[in-house]
């Protein structure tokens, strides 16, 4: 008994040594400032990997319900349970992918075989699809669905209105050429019908031609 009596006794002479308690009162200063500054560093990061208010400080609180001694575990289940990406990294791998899509977009391919296929070609090569167009104004490529050339400024909606009014056009003229004269035609072919074989008799009377009991001739042969 006297040997533990003598070591409790060295031991509290050692925490009573002025230098002692002012290095332990150090350390303990010191692991509250890393308690805080781990409370604020998850707040922080917290809030670069969401967007929402409310998670940093939800963050910070759950590293300061520890004490400063058990501050360490906390901060080790915060590293496991926190989103993975940074908002920024969000982002950037967005921004990758949409310019990755874009890229594939750009890049032409047939409509009926789905080749790929130069901009500048009029006729796919593979399966003989028209792609473009010339411009007859300034003979420069241009797309099928255009209604205009881009180059220029012509428009091909007029000229395809202009072409197909032109064969209707032509249809109403010829039409109201042929109307004279087939009503022409009817007419004289309506003026001979009603004169039948009287004026067949007259003609053969005038001329001679008429004998009693010869039957009329219908024709000159």
């Amino acid at each position: 008994m006297d040997i533990f009596d003598e070591i409790g006794k060295t031991i509290a002479g050692i925490f009573d040594n002025p230098i002692v308690k002012t290095g332990i009162q150090a350390i303990a200063i010191y692991f509250v400032i890393l308690w805080l500054a781990a409370a604020y560093w998850a707040f922080r990061d917290m809030q670069l990997r969401t967007e929402n208010p409310i998670l940093p400080y939800l963050a910070a609180a759950f590293i300061i319900v520890f004490t400063p001694i058990f501050f360490p575990l906390a901060v080790f289940v915060y590293r496991i349970i926190r989103p993975q990406e940074k908002i920024g990294e969000v982002y950037e791998r967005n921004l990758a992918e949409e310019a990755l899509l874009a890229e594939v977009e750009s890049i032409r391919s047939c409509p009926t075989c789905a080749r790929r296929i130069n901009d500048e070609w009029i006729i796919c090569p593979t399966c003989r699809t028209r792609l473009n167009r010339v411009c007859p104004n300034c003979s420069r490529l241009v797309g099928l669905d255009w209604s205009l050339c881009a180059w220029c400024g012509k428009d091909f909606e007029r000229r395809e209105a202009a072409v197909h009014a032109l064969p209707v056009a032509e249809d109403a003229t010829r039409i109201a050429s042929t109307v004279p004269e087939r009503s022409t035609g009817r007419a004289a072919m309506r003026a001979v019908g009603q004169q039948g074989p009287r004026g067949t008799r007259a003609s053969q009377e005038s001329s001679g031609e008429w004998r009693r009991g010869a039957p009329p001739s219908t024709s000159e042969s």
